[in-house]
């Protein structure tokens, strides 16, 4: 993983993980249209690499997080996702990956502080009023 200065310290450090995924969708939401990954590497900053600019567009399209369309030999790529949307995929392939789905989420939901419980309850009920995820027409549920 690429690493990026640390202010105050002269060293480099390690980027977060996912901290490179955001930025790349952050700069395609300022795109007015599809972008290359050229145009993404331009806009990005620091200096990364052309290829991985396009090994991180690979992975967000991986994890739907992009589109892509075939422009020439090349791909133009489209954010699908804001970071709030990109932190739920990778939610929800954690959760995916877990035999007792039961399980995790009760040690999730007890893990909450009292005001993200309370934020929960009221879009688990806005949801289910809405027939969104967990709602009536959703027969899985959350």
């Amino acid at each position: 993983m690429p690493a990026a200065a640390d202010p105050g310290s002269g060293r480099l450090r390690r980027r977060g993980q996912g901290e490179l995924e955001a930025q790349v969708l952050a700069v395609l939401r300022t795109a007015d249209g599809p972008a290359t990954a050229g145009w993404v590497q331009e806009h990005l900053e620091g200096d990364l690499a052309y290829t991985t600019v396009i090994t991180i567009l690979s992975r967000l399209y991986a994890k739907k997080a992009v589109t892509r369309s075939r422009e020439g030999r090349s791909y133009t790529w489209t954010s699908a996702s804001d970071e709030a949307g990109l932190a739920a995929l990778r939610m929800r392939r954690v959760l995916d990956g877990e035999r007792d789905r039961d399980a995790v989420l009760a040690r999730f939901v007890s893990a909450l502080s009292p005001g993200d419980e309370e934020r929960l309850r009221t879009l688990l009920a806005r949801a289910d009023a809405s027939g969104g995820p967990g709602g009536p027409r959703d027969p899985e549920g959350l």
